[in-house]
């Protein structure tokens, strides 16, 4: 028997593809990143957001906005942010140049499960953080300080 280091039979060439010719890459809405590339800025901050909601998908957000020296809550309280969408709506506002203050808020008889996470937005200086209601603590909580922004 002849074991040749070459068989014949044996092709290494790929498979054609009939319509190589024609075709086209696939469409994307986003650019493409190169698997490894590190998160930028903004999607590191916003990562505890995105796993607190995937961890807890009943937890709703609430949008608070500054109002001078103090905080007020957002006119639509009936219109909570459902869980996957507390992050896209923080994005969306910190891209525009707000800052943000994020907790989840926690019933003191069930520290481990958020019930809320609020969202504190500003421009300009952010006023002090209001402290949690009675019976109610901090969790988790981030900071994103807004650039500052030239006169004009």
């Amino acid at each position: 028997m002849n074991f040749s280091p070459v068989n014949p039979l044996i092709s290494f060439n790929p498979p054609i593809c009939p319509d190589l010719d024609t075709a086209q890459p696939l469409a994307s809405s986003r650019p493409m990143r190169h698997p490894l590339a590190m998160p930028t800025a903004l999607e590191t901050f916003l990562s505890p957001l995105v796993k607190l909601a995937a961890r807890f998908p009943d937890v709703e957000g609430a949008v608070i906005w500054a109002d001078g020296d103090a905080w007020a809550v957002q006119d639509d309280q009936t219109e909570l942010l459902d869980a996957e969408e507390i992050a896209f709506y923080a994005e969306g506002l910190l891209m525009e140049g707000f800052g943000m203050i994020w907790q989840a808020m926690a019933e003191d008889s069930n520290p481990r499960e958020p019930d809320h996470i609020l969202l504190m937005f500003w421009q300009g200086a952010a006023p002090p953080l209001p402290d949690p209601p009675e019976g109610w603590r901090v969790t988790a909580q981030g900071a994103w300080m807004a650039p500052q922004q030239e006169p004009q």
